[in-house]
């Protein structure tokens, strides 16, 4: 975004670096906020990117999502909220199939990349993964140095032909991250000795420099204090230009924010999916407006 950023949405339009305490806005507050900025885009029909169909996710005998569909556009942020235990996470480990890793999970229904089923017995799992990468709640970054962070999927994926070729992809990944100015002297470093913020930018370089489809996010900046949170979210806003985005957020600031579309969930039920305004404005369903004025949580 240009006039009006996303990190100053968070306090009254005031940037989250400025010295003053924020009084936080209200989700409505917000998406009424970044309606009448001028950089706003218009809402168009963007073609689906990945499409759930009637997915249901059993863990042993216990169901954690219940015949959920739901479409993730190309070039969108797609948040999803819902009250902790309603099946956030669960969704978004279905996206790329994290949930093959828990032995009892159980998949019913089917997911659609690009129109092919990633659960079908033809899919390639490391490919889904490396298509559809993931950012997870707390920063993760390799016992390896910076350089080596970012270089190991590149590698590993044999998406550089030489040494001078792994070069550009770390340096890129690292820019698009917005951390190559901050880190380009001390690229031998561990990645683990940079701060809480630059640790989860360095892991979406990680992610950025497989070059992947879809980007998964579950509570990317629940660790992180105000002002690497700002930062993030200006971070994700610019690379949905080239993602599909999918995120998951306990924060109704953050979802009004950062996301297009909000997917809210109550108890594995996909309750209601509509444009961010009109869920935080003008919801239809009365568990959906309990939930973003507070009454339920």
């Amino acid at each position: 975004m240009t006039e009006t950023t996303l990190g100053g949405l968070i306090a009254g339009g005031r940037s989250a670096s400025e010295g003053d305490a924020p009084t936080l806005l209200t989700p409505a507050e917000i998406v009424r906020e970044r309606t009448r900025a001028k950089d706003r885009p218009i809402i168009t029909p963007e073609p689906a990117k990945v499409e759930v169909e009637g997915l249901s996710v059993f863990y042993g005998n216990f169901r954690a999502l219940a015949k959920v569909d739901l479409t993730v556009p190309e070039k969108r942020i797609t948040a999803i909220i819902g009250p902790s235990g309603c099946g956030k996470s669960t969704l978004l480990r279905s996206l790329n199939r994290m949930n093959d890793l828990t032995p009892t999970a159980r998949i019913e229904g089917t997911v659609l990349l690009d129109d092919e089923d990633i659960y079908g017995p033809q899919a390639d799992v490391v490919d889904i993964r490396r298509r559809v990468g993931m950012v997870f709640q707390r920063p993760n970054p390799f016992p390896k140095s910076i350089y080596e962070n970012v270089a190991y999927g590149p590698r590993i994926h044999g998406l550089a032909a030489d040494r001078a070729d792994l070069d550009d992809i770390v340096h890129t990944s690292l820019d698009r991250a917005g951390l190559l100015k901050e880190v380009k002297d001390r690229l031998d470093e561990p990645g683990t000795s940079l701060s809480g913020g630059q640790q989860q930018r360095l892991c979406i370089a990680r992610t950025i420099a497989v070059n992947p489809e879809v980007i998964l996010m579950d509570e990317p900046c629940s660790a992180l204090d105000p002002i690497a949170t700002a930062r993030i979210e200006d971070l994700i806003d610019e690379i949905s230009k080239n993602y599909a985005i999918v995120i998951v957020t306990h924060s109704m600031q953050q979802a009004a924010r950062v996301s297009r579309r909000v997917a809210y969930f109550h108890l594995g039920v996909l309750v209601e999916v509509d444009e961010t305004n009109r869920i935080f404005t003008n919801p239809r369903h009365k568990l959906t407006e309990d939930y973003v004025t507070g009454r339920i949580g």
